[in-house]
C-alpha cells in the first residue's frame, strides 16, 4: 500500500515550472508580432483601452498583462499600465536594443499563432494546439483521453495532495466532497492524513470508473467512495467540506460563480469550502511562475489562474466568508472559506 502521507526527499519545483510555464514565451512572441510594447510606450493605457486598441477580449488580455507585470516589463499605476525601462530598451521597435528580431523566428510556432486568435476571440485553442481535437472538457468524456489526462493529473497530485493535506485543519469535520476529483488522489491523501474524515470523489463518466480502480489499488476504498455526476447540475448532500482542487482554473467567471453557489447551497452552516490551486497574488503582480502557468490555461481552457482578490470577491458574493491564502508546494496553495 502506498503511504499517502509521505513526501519525496528532493524538491521537484524546477520540473513543475518547466511544464507549467511552457506557453509563456509564445504569448510574449504573439505580443511582439503586434509591436504591442512600442504602442504602449507612447500610450499608457488601462485594460479596457488595450482591449479596444487591439480588439482583445478581457480574459486573455488580463492573463497577458499579468504575465508582463510579473516579469517587470510593465508596471501598473492605479489601473494604467506603463512600460518599465527594461521593456522600453528591449521590447520597443524604436530602440537600438530591440529584441523583436530575436523572437521573430518564433512567430510561426503553432501556439504563438493560437494566442493571437485566443486574444481576439476568447475561445480556447485545441488541447496542445491541436485544432482538430475536441474541446478538452468534451474530450474528457472519451475513454482514451480521459484515462491519459487523469493519469497526468494523478501523478502531479501524488506530490501536491499530501502537501495540501498536511496544511489543512479539518478538526470537527467528517465528510469531504472532492468535486471534479479526477483520480481521487486528493480525497485519498486527505483521508490518510485526517483519520476522522471520509471522502467522496465526485466526477463524470468515464472518469468515475478510472477513479474507482485507482482508489481500490491504493487501498483507500474503505474511506473513499465514488459518486458519478455533473458538478454543474448539482452536488451530493451530507458533506461538510467541499474541495475544488485545480478545477476552478479551467473555467470562466460565470462557471466559477455557479459552482461556488452550488457549494453554498449544498454545504451546512459552518461547512468549509477549500480552493486548492495556483494563485495570482492580490495585486496581480505575480508570482512569475503562476503568471506563466496562467498562459497555458488561457490557451487551452476557458479559465486562467485567478488572484486571491478575485476569489475572495466571488466567495463573498456567493455567501461565503473567505479566509487568507496559505502556501503548500511548487507554487500551489489554498484558500478556505466558511459558510456562515
Amino acid at each position: 500500500m502506498i503511504d499517502l502521507t509521505a513526501a519525496p526527499a528532493s524538491d521537484p519545483l524546477s520540473l513543475y515550472r518547466y511544464r507549467d510555464g511552457l506557453y509563456a514565451v509564445d504569448l510574449l512572441t504573439a505580443a511582439l508580432s503586434l509591436d504591442f510594447f512600442t504602442w504602449l510606450s507612447t500610450q499608457p493605457s488601462n485594460l479596457a483601452q488595450i482591449q479596444a486598441q487591439f480588439e482583445f477580449q478581457a480574459r486573455p488580455a488580463d492573463v497577458m498583462m499579468t504575465l508582463f507585470t510579473a516579469n517587470g516589463w510593465v508596471r501598473r499605476d492605479g489601473e494604467v499600465f506603463q512600460l518599465t525601462e527594461t521593456a522600453r530598451e528591449h521590447l520597443c521597435s524604436d530602440s537600438e536594443w530591440h529584441l523583436g528580431p530575436y523572437y521573430a523566428s518564433l512567430h510561426d510556432r503553432p501556439i504563438a499563432r493560437d494566442f493571437l486568435e485566443v486574444l481576439r476571440t476568447d475561445r480556447p485553442a485545441g488541447w496542445s494546439g491541436d485544432k482538430a481535437s475536441f474541446d478538452w472538457h468534451k474530450a474528457m468524456e472519451q475513454e482514451d483521453f480521459a484515462r491519459k489526462f487523469t493519469a497526468a493529473m494523478d501523478c502531479r497530485g501524488r506530490y501536491l495532495a499530501q502537501a495540501l493535506a498536511k496544511k489543512l485543519d479539518l478538526t470537527g469535520h467528517r465528510r469531504l466532497l472532492d468535486i471534479g476529483a479526477g483520480s481521487g488522489i486528493y480525497a485519498c491523501a486527505i483521508t490518510a492524513q485526517h483519520p476522522q474524515v471520509q471522502g467522496i470523489v465526485f466526477d463524470q463518466a468515464p472518469v468515475d470508473r478510472i477513479a474507482q480502480k485507482l482508489i481500490e489499488e491504493r487501498g483507500c476504498a474503505e474511506r473513499v467512495s465514488v459518486v458519478t455526476g455533473n458538478m454543474f447540475e448539482g452536488l451530493p448532500a451530507d458533506c461538510d467540506v467541499h474541495l475544488y482542487s485545480n478545477v476552478l482554473h479551467d473555467w470562466g467567471v460565470p462557471e466559477v460563480r455557479q459552482l461556488l453557489s452550488l457549494s453554498h447551497a449544498s454545504l451546512p452552516s459552518g461547512g468549509l469550502l477549500i480552493i486548492h490551486d495556483a494563485f495570482i497574488n492580490a495585486d496581480q503582480t505575480g508570482p512569475v511562475h503562476v503568471a506563466e502557468y496562467s498562459c497555458l490555461l488561457m490557451h487551452s481552457t476557458q479559465g486562467k489562474c485567478y488572484s486571491t482578490t478575485e476569489y475572495a470577491a466571488l466567495l463573498t458574493e456567493t455567501g461565503f466568508h473567505p479566509g487568507p491564502y496559505t502556501d503548500t508546494a511548487v507554487g500551489r496553495g489554498f484558500m478556505i472559506a466558511k459558510k456562515g
